[in-house]
């Protein structure tokens, strides 16, 4: 609720502080004293546009300070999260400053914040229902959530959204799928020509490295026989080089154990170089038989070569990653034959997401009807005592074309009035006058008191050209508000005025030759006085406080 309002250099305010408390609050006042003003100095820390115009004559800026303890945070806090402010703590302070340029700056609990945000912060705070205030039950935009919170349907509401959220996620899905197989179809015969090609060549690893060794080998391939042939014959020339040490072998061991151990190292050493020349010998006979049995001529492999760096540019990668390509693209060919039992499967799905969310959204639309006509019931018992008997109040539900369905459902909701019998109804704000309207929106305020989000309301002369039984129908109204919400009333009204539980006083007051605005809380015996004045239209007089102590008596407060 709002705790208390303080307003600097604000028009005719040039230093205010005040204080509420829970219940319901009137201001009366002269007409001119400066009410409104007090209203307009709120809507500036509720975010409302400024103006240099509303900054005190000869003052360099205009600040209003409006305090807040909230017995709910969630709302204010969910707000405040959205902008990585911190949370409120259980009270929140707005403070709004506008310079006499009409520049405006915005506070959150002396945090700096933008004005769009505070206006935000505002509409869960406070709502403010004028003959002219665009905001609350006034903007139609608010009529499908308000209808909701007063037949309890938050639950279903919040069901049909994630229906919705999962009926778009499927439908995302089932697009995303249904682009990449047609992507697929325009690249499938590139893909089909490159497998095969792909096919038929066969890449490996490593294979322009071997292949490069080959032709180098081919290139030598004489030379490289006469060599191997010229070694053969060496090892082998006259008896051979393995028969010389053999020799040499038998020669030593025969005089081995007359040497005294002197000839072992000799005799280890040949037989080394004997099993070395025979290892030599079959390497080069093993060489020279390869060299042989290779057929692959030198145009094969450059062949092959200039095929393998040929795909491999095409491709632009390095021969090595041709294997790699082959593998991608025949998964990709893989993939793009499963599309179709893929696409099979989302559609499905996407099918399945749509009946979910249409049949949650059909039973909410039906319980929003039902809720209609229960809420229109519970406004037409309101209207008579507020001189609306001949008004009719309609709940309109109309189906959405299912291009406009969404999160909050598949149907518009709208509140509509008929002020005359036989008169088609229409929105509040064309068919109603000032008058009406205000009578019209604090019999919705009574019937929806309980499912209200906003825990502080503000009537802006709720009671205009009404008097009497009318205008003591709607102080009882108001009262019966107050019960529950935090409720402000700025009234002409006696009866209005004796149904509060605090009553303020404005009025203007000229020091120095400047006028300014004062706002006085009244005891007991000054709002006695004040209401015979109301009364009276003038002075008060005897009869005019007996009919102000009458008032007082019947009213709730006194109860």
């Amino acid at each position: 609720m709002l705790a208390s309002l303080s307003i600097r250099d604000v028009v005719l305010i040039d230093r205010l502080d005040l204080t509420y408390e829970p219940g319901l609050s009137v201001l009366t006042g002269e007409t001119g004293a400066g009410k409104s003003i007090l209203l307009d100095a709120l809507g500036l820390a509720l975010g409302e546009r400024a103006d240099s115009g509303l900054v005190r004559h000869g003052a360099a800026q205009a600040s209003v300070t409006a305090a807040f303890e909230l017995a709910d945070p969630a709302a204010v806090d969910a707000v405040l999260n959205e902008s990585d402010l911190e949370p409120s703590d259980g009270s929140l302070i707005l403070r709004r400053v506008v310079t006499a340029d009409g520049r405006s700056r915005a506070y959150v609990n002396d945090q700096p914040t933008s004005v769009g945000m505070m206006r935000r912060l505002g509409d869960v705070l406070v709502e403010i229902q004028g003959q002219f205030d665009q905001r609350g039950l006034m903007d139609p935009a608010t009529h499908r959530d308000t209808l909701d919170a007063f037949a309890g349907l938050d639950r279903d509401a919040k069901a049909v959204a994630m229906a919705w959220s999962a009926w778009r996620a499927a439908l995302v899905a089932l697009e995303t799928a249904r682009a990449d197989l047609e992507q697929a179809r325009a690249d499938e015969e590139y893909l089909r020509h490159a497998v095969a090609e792909l096919d038929q060549l066969a890449p490996e690893v490593g294979e322009e490295a071997r292949l490069a060794e080959s032709r180098s080998m081919l290139m030598n391939a004489e030379a490289v026989v006469e060599a191997l042939n010229t070694a053969s014959a060496a090892i082998a020339e006259d008896g051979g080089a393995d028969n010389a040490v053999a020799r040499a072998q038998r020669a030593l061991e025969r005089v081995a154990d007359r040497a005294a151990g002197r000839l072992g190292k000799a005799l280890a050493a040949l037989e080394r170089a004997a099993a070395e020349l025979q290892d030599a010998g079959a390497e080069i006979a093993a060489a020279a038989a390869d060299i042989e049995a290779d057929g692959t001529t030198l145009s094969e492999i450059d062949d092959r070569l200039h095929a393998l760096r040929d795909l491999a540019r095409k491709h632009g990668v390095t021969s090595d990653r041709l294997p790699e390509v082959h593998r991608r693209f025949a998964d990709h060919l893989a993939a793009l034959d499963g599309k179709g039992g893929e696409i099979g499967a989302l559609t499905a799905a996407e099918d399945r997401a749509r009946r979910s969310f249409s049949d949650a959204a059909g039973a909410l639309s039906k319980a929003r009807a039902d809720a209609a006509s229960r809420l229109d019931a519970a406004i037409a018992k309101e209207l008579p005592p507020l001189k609306l008997d001949k008004a009719r109040f309609e709940t309109m539900v109309s189906r959405l074309d299912e291009a406009r369905w969404g999160p909050n459902g598949i149907d518009s909701v709208a509140f509509q009035v008929a002020t005359n019998p036989g008169l088609p109804a229409g929105p509040l704000s064309k068919i109603a006058s000032g008058g009406e309207l205000s009578r019209f929106l604090l019999a919705l305020k009574v019937v929806l008191s309980e499912a209200s989000p906003v825990p502080t309301l503000v009537f802006d002369e709720v009671d205009s050209g009404v008097g009497g039984a009318v205008a003591a129908a709607v102080g009882d109204r108001l009262a019966r508000l107050a019960t529950r919400l935090q409720v402000l009333v700025v009234t002409h009204s006696p009866q209005v005025a004796a149904q509060g539980a605090h009553h303020w006083h404005v009025a203007k007051r000229v020091d120095d030759q400047m006028t300014a605005t004062d706002v006085v809380r009244l005891g007991a015996e000054e709002r006695r006085e004040d209401i015979a004045r109301m009364l009276s239209g003038a002075a008060s007089t005897r009869e005019a406080r007996a009919a102000a102590d009458s008032l007082l008596s019947q009213s709730s407060h006194s109860h």
